[in-house]
Protein backbone atom coordinates (compact mmCIF):
# COMPACT_ATOMS: atom_id res chain seq x y z
CA UNK A 1 0.00 0.00 0.00
CA UNK A 2 1.12 3.50 -0.67
CA UNK A 3 0.85 6.57 1.40
CA UNK A 4 0.07 10.08 0.65
CA UNK A 5 0.03 12.62 2.91
CA UNK A 6 -0.78 15.84 2.08
CA UNK A 7 0.51 18.68 4.68
CA UNK A 8 -1.43 21.87 6.17
CA UNK A 9 -2.26 23.72 9.28
CA UNK A 10 -6.21 22.17 11.15
CA UNK A 11 -8.44 24.63 11.70
CA UNK A 12 -10.86 26.69 9.83
CA UNK A 13 -8.86 29.59 10.00
CA UNK A 14 -6.35 27.78 7.49
CA UNK A 15 -9.03 26.21 5.46
CA UNK A 16 -8.05 28.19 2.19
CA UNK A 17 -4.04 28.99 2.92
CA UNK A 18 -1.92 28.83 0.48
CA UNK A 19 0.52 26.58 3.61
CA UNK A 20 -2.90 24.09 2.85
CA UNK A 21 -2.40 23.34 -0.67
CA UNK A 22 -1.01 19.84 0.52
CA UNK A 23 -4.94 19.22 2.60
CA UNK A 24 -6.74 20.67 -0.66
CA UNK A 25 -4.94 18.37 -3.08
CA UNK A 26 -5.40 15.06 -0.51
CA UNK A 27 -9.38 16.07 -0.03
CA UNK A 28 -9.33 16.35 -3.65
CA UNK A 29 -8.17 13.02 -4.04
CA UNK A 30 -10.52 11.90 -1.45
CA UNK A 31 -13.58 13.46 -3.06
CA UNK A 32 -12.17 11.95 -6.65
CA UNK A 33 -12.15 8.22 -4.93
CA UNK A 34 -15.38 8.85 -2.88
CA UNK A 35 -14.10 7.84 0.06
CA UNK A 36 -14.55 9.03 3.63
CA UNK A 37 -11.83 10.66 5.68
CA UNK A 38 -11.74 9.40 9.04
CA UNK A 39 -10.07 9.41 12.61
CA UNK A 40 -8.00 7.25 13.83
CA UNK A 41 -6.63 6.29 17.56
CA UNK A 42 -3.41 7.19 17.79
CA UNK A 43 -2.38 8.21 14.18
CA UNK A 44 -2.97 12.31 14.57
CA UNK A 45 -4.58 12.02 11.15
CA UNK A 46 -7.83 11.58 9.02
CA UNK A 47 -7.49 8.91 6.73
CA UNK A 48 -9.37 6.44 4.05
CA UNK A 49 -8.51 3.90 2.12
CA UNK A 50 -8.47 4.45 -1.78
CA UNK A 51 -7.47 2.73 -4.93
CA UNK A 52 -5.86 4.86 -7.60
CA UNK A 53 -7.15 3.03 -10.97
CA UNK A 54 -6.35 -0.14 -9.20
CA UNK A 55 -3.93 0.72 -6.65
CA UNK A 56 -4.19 0.67 -2.97
CA UNK A 57 -3.75 3.76 -1.23
CA UNK A 58 -3.89 5.70 2.13
CA UNK A 59 -4.72 8.86 1.72
CA UNK A 60 -3.82 11.34 5.06
CA UNK A 61 -4.32 14.98 6.87
CA UNK A 62 -2.49 15.50 9.48
CA UNK A 63 -4.56 16.67 12.30
CA UNK A 64 -0.89 17.94 14.01
CA UNK A 65 0.37 21.84 12.94
CA UNK A 66 2.47 21.68 10.13
CA UNK A 67 5.78 21.87 12.36
CA UNK A 68 4.74 18.81 13.76
CA UNK A 69 3.77 17.07 10.98
CA UNK A 70 6.55 13.86 11.23
CA UNK A 71 4.58 13.05 14.43
CA UNK A 72 1.24 12.11 12.38
CA UNK A 73 3.55 10.76 9.48
CA UNK A 74 5.38 8.39 11.47
CA UNK A 75 2.19 6.76 13.27
CA UNK A 76 0.90 6.52 9.96
CA UNK A 77 3.91 4.71 8.30
CA UNK A 78 4.33 2.45 12.14
CA UNK A 79 0.73 1.67 11.84
CA UNK A 80 0.07 0.34 8.57
CA UNK A 81 3.30 -0.79 7.96
CA UNK A 82 4.44 1.24 4.82
CA UNK A 83 7.78 1.75 3.89
CA UNK A 84 9.44 5.03 3.06
CA UNK A 85 9.89 4.49 -0.98
CA UNK A 86 5.61 3.74 -0.68
CA UNK A 87 5.26 7.33 1.07
CA UNK A 88 4.51 10.89 -0.62
CA UNK A 89 4.18 14.11 0.77
CA UNK A 90 2.63 16.98 -0.35
CA UNK A 91 3.20 20.59 0.13
CA UNK A 92 3.15 24.23 -0.65
CA UNK A 93 6.72 25.76 -1.95
CA UNK A 94 7.53 29.54 -1.83
CA UNK A 95 10.11 28.68 -3.88
CA UNK A 96 8.04 27.89 -7.36
CA UNK A 97 6.76 29.69 -9.06
CA UNK A 98 2.50 29.59 -8.62
CA UNK A 99 0.99 26.87 -9.95
CA UNK A 100 4.02 24.83 -10.85
CA UNK A 101 4.38 21.72 -9.48
CA UNK A 102 7.70 19.39 -8.61
CA UNK A 103 8.09 16.06 -7.50
CA UNK A 104 11.56 14.62 -6.04
CA UNK A 105 12.51 11.42 -4.54
CA UNK A 106 14.53 12.64 -1.70
CA UNK A 107 16.05 15.77 -0.53
CA UNK A 108 16.17 18.66 2.23
CA UNK A 109 13.49 20.53 3.45
CA UNK A 110 14.41 23.86 1.23
CA UNK A 111 13.15 25.38 4.44
CA UNK A 112 9.29 23.98 4.54
CA UNK A 113 9.02 23.41 8.60
CA UNK A 114 6.64 20.74 7.70
CA UNK A 115 9.13 18.87 5.66
CA UNK A 116 11.81 19.02 7.96
CA UNK A 117 9.41 17.75 10.92
CA UNK A 118 9.27 14.72 8.70
CA UNK A 119 12.68 14.66 7.83
CA UNK A 120 13.65 14.88 11.71
CA UNK A 121 11.11 12.20 12.97
CA UNK A 122 11.98 9.54 10.55
CA UNK A 123 15.36 10.73 10.45
CA UNK A 124 15.57 10.47 7.30
CA UNK A 125 14.84 12.67 4.09
CA UNK A 126 14.65 9.51 1.49
CA UNK A 127 10.81 10.26 0.70
CA UNK A 128 8.82 11.49 -2.08
CA UNK A 129 7.82 14.71 -1.71
CA UNK A 130 5.47 16.84 -4.53
CA UNK A 131 5.49 20.62 -4.42
CA UNK A 132 3.39 22.95 -5.43
CA UNK A 133 4.23 26.62 -6.19
CA UNK A 134 2.42 29.26 -4.40
CA UNK A 135 5.18 31.69 -5.52
CA UNK A 136 6.85 34.63 -3.22
CA UNK A 137 5.13 37.23 -1.89
CA UNK A 138 6.15 41.23 -2.81
CA UNK A 139 9.46 42.22 -0.58
CA UNK A 140 7.27 44.30 1.76
CA UNK A 141 5.18 40.74 3.03
CA UNK A 142 6.64 38.87 5.45
CA UNK A 143 7.05 35.14 4.16
CA UNK A 144 5.28 33.89 7.47
CA UNK A 145 2.19 35.76 6.63
CA UNK A 146 2.31 35.77 3.31
CA UNK A 147 1.53 31.23 3.36
CA UNK A 148 -1.40 32.04 5.93
CA UNK A 149 -3.00 33.99 3.59
CA UNK A 150 -5.93 32.97 1.39
CA UNK A 151 -5.47 32.47 -2.58
CA UNK A 152 -6.59 35.53 -4.39
CA UNK A 153 -9.58 35.36 -7.31
CA UNK A 154 -7.19 35.22 -10.03
CA UNK A 155 -5.10 32.43 -8.42
CA UNK A 156 -7.90 30.32 -8.06
CA UNK A 157 -8.76 30.06 -11.32
CA UNK A 158 -5.02 28.80 -12.16
CA UNK A 159 -5.28 26.81 -8.83
CA UNK A 160 -7.74 24.50 -10.25
CA UNK A 161 -5.60 23.57 -13.10
CA UNK A 162 -2.45 23.14 -10.55
CA UNK A 163 -4.68 20.91 -8.55
CA UNK A 164 -6.01 18.94 -11.65
CA UNK A 165 -1.92 18.46 -12.19
CA UNK A 166 -1.08 17.33 -8.86
CA UNK A 167 -3.89 14.75 -8.57
CA UNK A 168 -2.38 13.39 -12.21
CA UNK A 169 0.85 13.23 -10.37
CA UNK A 170 -0.03 11.44 -7.33
CA UNK A 171 -2.16 8.66 -9.44
CA UNK A 172 1.13 8.66 -11.96
CA UNK A 173 3.63 8.05 -8.68
CA UNK A 174 1.00 5.68 -7.17
CA UNK A 175 0.97 3.25 -10.62
CA UNK A 176 3.84 3.82 -12.43
CA UNK A 177 6.87 4.91 -9.53
CA UNK A 178 8.77 8.39 -8.98
CA UNK A 179 11.34 8.35 -11.75
CA UNK A 180 7.88 8.40 -14.88
CA UNK A 181 5.79 10.99 -12.78
CA UNK A 182 9.26 13.29 -12.52
CA UNK A 183 9.61 12.18 -16.01
CA UNK A 184 6.38 13.59 -16.48
CA UNK A 185 5.19 16.54 -13.98
CA UNK A 186 8.60 17.89 -13.64
CA UNK A 187 9.10 18.24 -17.60
CA UNK A 188 5.62 19.85 -17.78
CA UNK A 189 5.93 22.36 -15.01
CA UNK A 190 8.99 23.83 -17.28
CA UNK A 191 7.01 24.71 -19.95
Amino acid sequence: MKLIVGLGNPGRIYIDSRHNIGFSVVRALNKACKIPLKKEQGIFSLSGRAKLNGCPVLLAIPLTFMNLSGKAVAALLKKYKIGLSDLLVVCDDLDLEFGRLKIRPAGSSGGHHGLQSIIDVLESDKFCRLRLGIGRPRPSVDPAQFVLSPFTKKEKIKLKEATENALDCCRIWAMQGISESMNIFNKRSER
